[in-house]
């Protein structure tokens, strides 16, 4: 399929320009769309930006995070381009898969599903970590050696998992209230029995926090995780404390900060975008 990209809608914001794509993607087999934010530095053209891939969580779409996180003022500020994804493939005709919140449209978990029926359009990984990325570094101004990733929940999940699995593509990586045990909880055990089959053996090499475990200190300069204490879903889904333990392993610089009263929405999230954009500011511009 074409990757010739259609600009659905652009903004002008913050001195650069919010834009929403839409193109027939060959690892989908289906249209996708994505947004990005370039900021000023790019006015001119010609110029190879810092970017920062942002992984929404579940039943989000492209336009979430550009509309709700407050990224794009921190971002123009520190001259790096956004990027995010839609969450899933959309109208693939999977039975089922509008059925819940936590599995098929807006739930792609951010793999490459191995089982029937959902092998062929739910290539999550594919489509992030090589075909977007090779789009943000190509098509659009992105500089394929200072590129990073973050996200929230399942797109927190999809941050460290696709950071350790693509090493050679993100310099950097952060996430706020991931999942960071899917293997342990019932969001991770629903998905990953659907998409890569009932045997938990295989569903290793997209958990974080296992994966993590049988490395040895990925990023040296560190991961950044911001979890609220607030947060509904921190005990029986969440398990922020594996991921600890895992890095503590691998010997993984981790700043893992819980804070007092924060839930697990936008409100969180937009109150420490600030310290995300500047920590992966410090490590693309180097």
């Amino acid at each position: 399929m074409s990757n010739e990209l259609e600009i659905l809608n652009e903004h002008r914001c913050f001195g650069g320009i919010q834009r929403f794509y839409r193109h027939n993607s060959s690892a989908i087999g289906l249209p996708m769309r994505f947004s990005a934010f370039i900021p000023e530095a790019d006015a001119a053209g010609g110029v190879r930006l810092p970017v920062l891939f942002f992984l929404a969580g579940l039943t989000c779409t492209e336009e979430v995070f550009m509309v709700k996180a407050g990224a794009q003022r921190l971002a123009a500020l520190h001259g790096i381009m956004l990027v995010a994804p839609d969450t899933s493939p959309r109208g693939a005709g999977v039975p089922g898969e509008d059925d819940g919140w936590d599995l098929g449209t807006g739930a792609g978990f951010y793999l490459d599903a191995t089982q029937e029926p959902w092998r062929t359009h739910y290539r999550m990984e594919s489509y992030v970590a090589r075909e977007l990325f090779d789009i943000a570094t190509t098509t659009l101004p992105g500089n394929a050696a200072r590129a990073g990733v973050f996200g929230h929940s399942m797109g927190g999940h999809g941050a460290l998992v696709l950071a350790q699995r693509h090493r050679d593509k993100y310099r950097s990586v952060s996430a706020f209230a991931p999942i960071a045990a899917p293997s342990r909880c019932s969001w991770g055990h629903k998905a990953f029995g659907a998409y890569l089959g009932g045997d938990p053996r295989g569903w290793a090499e997209y958990d974080a926090s296992l994966l993590m475990a049988k490395s040895r200190c990925p990023f040296p300069e560190g991961i950044l995780v911001d979890q609220g204490l607030a947060d509904q879903f921190l005990a029986e889904q969440l398990y922020p404390e594996e991921f600890e333990a895992a890095c503590d392993t691998a010997g993984q610089p981790l700043t893992l900060r819980r804070h007092d009263g924060y839930d697990h929405s936008y409100y969180f999230i937009s109150s420490l975008m600030e310290d995300h954009i500047r920590f992966h500011a410090e490590r693309l511009k180097m």
